[in-house]
């Protein structure tokens, strides 16, 4: 009751907060849209194109936890504005890149400033609203990214198209400077600075940032890079400065809704692999008729975001994010029977669509609310790794069961039928963890 009374709602950085998450989670849709015209001036094949999007995952991805941990020491105002300004100077670089291996150098930056802005998303939300609208703000934020997400696309492609693919990475500055000036009228500073990551800080940042870029990298046909990233864990593992992680991953209240998330984040391998080969190959729809598959569910998505962010400040994020799992779940049982068309499925899609909206903000609001004070920087870290990591597993792992399966229908079936089962694993996890 004293943080309600201490913290007086200001919601200028919640908006602020999620445009800049829009930003840095449309990135890339957006510059996939380019990577024809971008390889052909160029001069690189698809799989080099194919770095384009890995140059911008990876970095966000590896250095999250310690980007955190950073952020927790931080003044999370000027943390903030640092990594907007960061991925403002990144997209120039990207823009203005005479080879290749500058795109690619830009792009990194652009995941590194990316990073940032994930570890400042729950000290903000801490910083700028009381205990009890945190929910609500959570849910305005993935409201925002979802709604404004589904233009995100299709927006790059006319500019692509306009302007040439340069433009794609210019066309957000604008906004960054609206997010730059919200962020500095609307959020208040605490006085500590912008102090540089210590050697104990940058050690762990090269170590756990390895392990999991190895791990990400060995789902990409390269599976003996799974040996390199359990080293490298260990070895991080093994650091005076990993303990504080490691304890909070061990808390009980934290640990099982983080193994939850990355769970039902292997939902990813339905969304990205399974339903468009199943319009394609199957239904025998156009790359029209999967944005239109794929739309519902994000409309889904979108559509009780900021319910589910209400919801779960009236009765805990906790039941909210078990409901959200259970509708889950319900809508993949229903892509198991024969599905004749492609309204069949988006209608089963969307029912998925509801289930994740009601998941996803709750379950931020969850980790949010257990996370000790003073590491929600740390918290957000973990988070945004948790859920990568379950996303691009989830793609792999679709893959390999819809392949032993022989593809076409057959192969969507067992698909769908093996990523509920994780999903399922997920619920129950979840259901376990339930807070005191």
């Amino acid at each position: 009751m004293t943080q309600d009374v201490q913290v007086k709602t200001r919601w200028t950085p919640v908006v602020a907060l999620a445009l800049a998450m829009l930003v840095v989670t449309t990135e890339m849709t957006v510059a996939a849209v380019a990577l024809p015209s971008m390889g052909a001036e160029l001069d690189v094949g698809p799989g080099a194109t194919a770095w384009v999007l890995l140059a911008y995952t990876l970095p966000m991805a590896a250095i999250a936890i310690p980007a955190g941990r950073w952020v927790d020491r931080t003044d999370v105002r000027l943390a903030f504005l640092l990594a907007m300004a960061g991925v403002g100077v990144a997209s120039v670089l990207t823009a203005v890149a005479p080879a290749f291996w500058v795109l690619l150098v830009g792009r990194a930056l652009q995941g590194v400033a990316a990073s940032l802005v994930l570890a400042g998303y729950m000290p903000i939300v801490v910083a700028a609203v009381a205990p009890a609208q945190r929910g609500r703000a959570v849910g305005y934020v993935m409201t925002i990214m979802t709604v404004g997400g589904m233009a995100g696309a299709p927006l790059g492609g006319l500019v692509a198209g306009a302007f040439g693919w340069r433009a794609v990475f210019l066309m957000k500055l604008p906004l960054l400077v609206v997010v730059l000036l919200m962020v500095f009228r609307g959020l208040r500073g605490d006085g500590r600075g912008l102090p540089l990551p210590d050697r104990g800080l940058l050690v762990e940042a090269l170590l756990l940032g390895g392990a999991i870029t190895a791990v990400l990298l060995a789902f990409q046909d390269r599976a003996w890079l799974v040996a390199v990233g359990v080293v490298l864990a260990v070895w991080w593992g093994r650091l005076p400065a990993s303990r504080s992680v490691l304890r909070l991953v061990r808390r009980r209240e934290f640990g099982l809704p983080m193994t939850a998330l990355m769970l039902v984040a292997t939902l990813g391998g339905l969304l990205f692999l399974l339903v468009p080969y199943f319009v394609s190959d199957v239904l025998g729809g156009t790359p029209e008729d999967v944005g239109v598959a794929l739309l519902v569910f994000v409309a889904g998505v979108g559509a009780l975001s900021s319910v589910a962010g209400n919801l779960a400040d009236r009765y805990g994020p906790w039941l909210v994010a078990v409901s959200g799992a259970v509708v889950t779940v319900l809508g993949l049982l229903l892509l198991l029977p024969h599905i004749g068309s492609l309204l069949d499925l988006g209608w089963r899609l969307a029912v998925i669509g509801v289930g994740q909206g009601l998941f996803n903000a709750a379950i931020n609001t969850l980790v949010m609310s257990v996370a000790p004070e003073g590491m929600e920087g740390a918290a957000g870290g973990v988070s945004a790794t948790g859920r990568m990591v379950g996303s691009t597993v989830g793609p792999a792992i679709a893959a390999l069961a819809a392949g032993l399966a022989g593809n076409g229908e057959t192969g969507f079936r067992v698909g769908v039928a093996v990523l509920t089962a994780i999903v399922v694993i997920g619920a129950g996890v979840l259901a376990l963890g339930r807070p005191r």
